[in-house]
């Protein structure tokens, strides 16, 4: 057995791509974890223990993480999604449609992890229409970045780089808004080696996989699967504010400490959604994600209480 240090690059359930650290003798290879309860993302840094006998890799341990993108489970459960990110971009596109519910959760799970929050506006030169434009104003209102690029048309793609610098950037969103057409035109070569090592291994598709890119231009790129629904893990969430950065920034003026911002007297968050100060659709998301945390923190002290 020889031990040594790496990067997962990719990940599909319990197979990941691992490359050795520089020196390590080992370049990117396949590996899996040691055990059940040992849980590998995409991003992760792992110590591992090569087996020339069985010609095997295995993950021993998963080193400290410095930051940790999370999803709740429809049981409430926090289930790990990408490791060591410091920025999360939501692409989203005029086709589909973009659910922007979808958009808030994804930007504060990126609160919850610590993690700056990012909007690109994928297939900018079809049509866009006047409510994505108003959304966009929100979100940037609330001091997210945002971008406008097409891939397909090649267009907006020095800003998107620009974006991404220096930065360990995961890409995220719905299903079709063309993630991987990005990676695609930003690095024209990167399905080589990662998808072929991934596709020998699993026999599917690689947009199932999560996978990671060093980008020419500085900065890591990692592409995620798309989704239909998305919720982020609510033991990692602000209990007063959920992640919704224009609540946080006034509730501490609202009559009550423990305000929920929903129908308390003097709820300033309240005041602002009548003056137009807080968008009134992120304000509505805000109440939908209360709901469902209060039945997953429900659920959870329901199940700790049955053990």
């Amino acid at each position: 057995m020889t031990e040594f240090e790496g990067d997962v690059i990719a990940a599909f359930g319990r197979h990941v791509i691992v490359r050795g650290a520089p020196g390590s003798g080992h370049g990117e290879v396949r590996a899996r974890p040691s055990g059940r309860r040992l849980v590998v993302v995409c991003g992760d840094r792992v110590r591992c223990e090569a087996d020339p006998t069985h010609n095997e890799v295995l993950i021993v341990e998963v080193l400290p993480r410095r930051s940790l993108l999370a999803r709740s489970s429809v049981r409430g459960d926090s289930e790990p999604i990408v490791a060591n990110i410091t920025q999360l971009v939501v692409v989203i596109a005029p086709v589909p449609q973009p659910d922007f519910f979808i958009v808030d959760r994804y930007l504060c799970a990126a609160t919850s992890a610590g993690v700056m929050g990012a909007i690109a506006v994928n297939k900018s030169d079809l049509a866009d229409g006047s409510a994505v434009s108003t959304e966009i104003a929100a979100l940037t209102g609330a001091g997210y970045r945002h971008i406008s690029c097409s891939a397909k048309a090649g267009s907006g793609l020095d800003e998107l780089r620009t974006l991404l610098a220096g930065d360990v950037s995961v890409l995220v969103g719905q299903s079709g808004v063309g993630k991987s057409s990005i990676v695609g035109a930003l690095l024209p070569e990167s399905d080589i080696a990662t998808g072929g090592l991934m596709r020998e291994e699993e026999g599917r598709h690689t947009t199932t996989a999560s996978r990671s890119y060093e980008l020419a231009s500085g900065g890591t790129l990692i592409d995620s699967p798309g989704v239909r629904d998305f919720a982020p893990a609510v033991d990692k969430l602000d209990e007063k504010t959920l992640g919704f950065p224009e609540l946080a920034q006034r509730a501490g003026t609202c009559k009550f400490q423990d305000c929920k911002h929903l129908q308390e007297p003097g709820c300033a968050v309240i005041a602002a959604v009548g003056t137009g100060a807080v968008s009134p659709r992120r304000y509505e998301s805000y109440r939908r994600l209360r709901r469902l945390y209060n039945d997953l923190v429900e659920s959870q002290g329901y199940r700790s209480r049955r053990r």
